[in-house]
């Protein structure tokens, strides 16, 4: 399908903030989707759920994504370069069952990372018609930005029911959950993921405003610097803006340690917002002991962007594994205005402690893509190809998808990238296929059509017709 790609409005990206996530709707005909759930039918008879092969098994269903419908709304979430990611599964709710709790996903070959921004997304594809007596999925709206279920449960559970096609775009970290399945019918749910290449630059919806205060039509918003902060990310917008007044500091610094998550989120982002004078404070937060502490001493430093980041290198010297992890997650989240942190990322992604490498590897990616006209980022393709053979996995993992962002400069990083192609990770194996693919030299290409070649899966082949 070639017709051009149907963009998201400004009130749907508002939406998709506030909310996490997406609904759309395809336009093929009945008999598509009816086509998809017999073969569904066909695969759970003949072999189970085949998971991760679930898209050689039944190719059709790659139509749905390349809709323009469902890619305009995924380039407005991920933006232009988005990859479809290779772990998928069918969700089978079956006739009488009782349903699932809500509960946020882990991340595939991955630590459970958490980011306000989105960078992975979750697509939810009906292949027939779900009503709410079937079991469809549910999510509590919001409550991606939530890491207690407390938090999350004060949401208002909203139930995904819809036609045939029907699409829904999630924020990874949104709560959900399947529901009890109550007919007599059964319910399919096809999850895939994606994920972002690009750091956002301009927004890629149909954006008639980059003022996020005149969408709200004046009502009261319950996270406003949040909220407008993701925002002014999707603009490629840098630094604290609206600044908020000094002396809110102290008892800013103090609601930080609140029992009450969404009082905890607000004064962050506030402490975002008041800029340069909320440094010192923070860095107090940021060594704290308490890894909730630590964790929002780093959303307050990521908003204030450039005048936090020589605390942030210095952070990444401490003596207390954690530290280092939390300020290395911090400058990977703030993109090119922590620029100057490369070289101490750098130097940090051969450190002693798991995390706080995957931080780091992760960091060069994010930040990398962005300097690379500014900067020889040579350096940093040799330090990510090191980490392409690190003992923890999702170092390697990202060291994979850090060369995939930076594209034809990862060029230097070829023989490493090819020896991945056969890591005992299937998710790396991936990664490393996947930068070969934007390298996109003539020798690339050929190392991946021979790998791909070798270990193509047939979705024909089974033991009653293996020739």
């Amino acid at each position: 399908m070639n017709r051009p790609a149907l963009q998201l409005t400004d009130k749907e990206m508002r939406d998709f903030i506030t909310n996490g996530y997406v609904k759309v709707k395809t336009d093929f005909p009945p008999g598509f989707h009816a086509n998809i759930c017999q073969q569904l039918d066909a695969m759970f008879e003949e072999t189970g759920n085949l998971g991760n092969n679930l898209l050689p098994a039944i190719p059709e269903i790659q139509e749905v994504f390349n809709h323009p419908i469902v890619h305009g709304a995924m380039q407005g979430v991920l933006g232009s370069d988005y990859v479809m990611h290779p772990h998928r599964y069918c969700h089978f709710n079956q006739q009488g069952s009782e349903g699932q709790n809500f509960h946020k996903d882990s991340y595939a070959g991955d630590e459970q990372i958490r980011r306000h921004r989105c960078r992975w997304t979750m697509a939810f594809y009906y292949p027939q018609d779900v009503t709410e007596d079937m079991g469809p999925t549910a999510v509590l709206p919001g409550s991606q930005y939530y890491e207690t279920g407390d938090s999350a449960h004060e949401q208002p559970e909203i139930v995904l029911c819809g036609e045939a096609g029907t699409v829904t775009i999630v924020h990874y970290d949104l709560w959900h959950r399947a529901t009890p399945n109550r007919s007599d019918k059964k319910r399919y749910m096809l999850k895939f993921l994606f994920l972002r290449l690009d750091e956002p630059q301009t927004p890629l919806w149909r954006s008639d405003t980059d003022d996020w205060s005149a969408l709200g039509n004046g009502e009261e918003s319950e996270h406003p610097e949040l909220w407008e902060s993701v925002w002014d990310w999707y603009y490629g917008k840098n630094g604290t803006v609206n600044g908020v007044p000094h002396a809110e500091v102290g008892t800013l610094i103090e609601t930080l340690e609140s029992a009450n998550e969404k009082e905890r989120l607000n004064a962050a982002y506030r402490l975002g917002r008041v800029g340069a004078d909320a440094v010192p404070a923070l860095k107090q937060m940021l060594h704290s002991e308490s890894n909730a502490i630590r964790e929002y001493a780093g959303y307050a430093l990521s908003l204030t962007g450039a005048p936090a980041v020589p605390t942030l290198i210095d952070a990444l010297q401490a003596t207390d594994d954690s530290v280092r992890a939390s300020a290395a997650f911090t400058l990977a989240d703030m993109g090119k205005a922590a620029q100057e942190a490369l070289p101490a990322l750098m130097h940090t992604a051969r450190d002693p402690s798991d995390s706080v490498r995957r931080h780091a590897t992760e960091g060069l990616g994010l930040i990398g893509q962005l300097v690379s006209e500014d900067m020889d980022v040579s350096e940093t393709v040799q330090v990510l190809a090191t980490g392409l053979s690190d003992d923890y996995f999702p170092v390697r993992d990202n060291a994979a998808r850090a060369l995939a962002k930076l594209g034809t400069l990862a060029e230097p990083a070829m023989p490493a990238l090819v020896a991945q192609l056969e890591d005992e990770d299937r998710y790396v194996r991936f990664h490393a296929a996947l930068a070969l693919k934007q390298i996109n030299t003539s020798e690339a290409q050929d190392a991946l059509f021979n790998h791909l070649f070798t270990s193509r899966w047939c979705a024909l082949t089974t033991r009653g017709t293996p020739f």
